[in-house]
């Protein structure tokens, strides 16, 4: 059944807490679609899968790079899942509808809770979430790691 996970972002930014759920989710076997608000994001979140690690990066694409069904992740403006991902993460106050949050195992939402227009955006979606009946957690940032503080 989907589940659907919203991370307030409040003790550090998306580039660095982004890399770890995505190394997360590629550890559990899914495949990810990252689905951004912006191209200027997404660029700039293409980049950062590449170089977040001197040791390491997270194998990824767009369509600009081709072979989406190749890729463990890919990051899109739009609402393709080519790559048959199993997660859809949402950031960059980028929206799904509550009908394809249900397509996928987890939809993850990563949003900047110093923001007060994402944070009742979120805070929309949480409604929606809960009137759908899908199970949904909500968690924040504290001292460095995550809290679950409702679901």
């Amino acid at each position: 059944m989907a589940e659907v996970l919203f991370y307030q972002l409040t003790a550090s930014p998306l580039e660095a807490s982004l890399p770890e759920l995505l190394e997360r989710s590629l550890a559990r076997g899914w495949r990810v679609l990252l689905r951004c608000g912006s191209e200027q994001g997404m660029a700039a979140l293409d980049d950062l899968l590449w170089t977040f690690a001197d040791a390491s990066f997270l194998p990824h694409g767009t369509a600009r790079a081709g072979h989406p069904e190749l890729q463990p992740i890919y990051l899109t403006l739009g609402e393709e899942n080519p790559n048959a991902a199993n997660v859809l993460m949402l950031v960059d106050q980028a929206r799904a509808a509550i009908a394809e949050m249900a397509r996928f195992e987890r939809t993850c939402l990563l949003f900047d809770g110093q923001d007060p227009r994402a944070l009742e955006a979120a805070r929309a979606d949480w409604r929606a979430v809960k009137a759908a009946d899908l199970p949904a957690r909500y968690w924040a940032q504290e001292q460095g790691r995550w809290v679950q503080k409702a679901g």
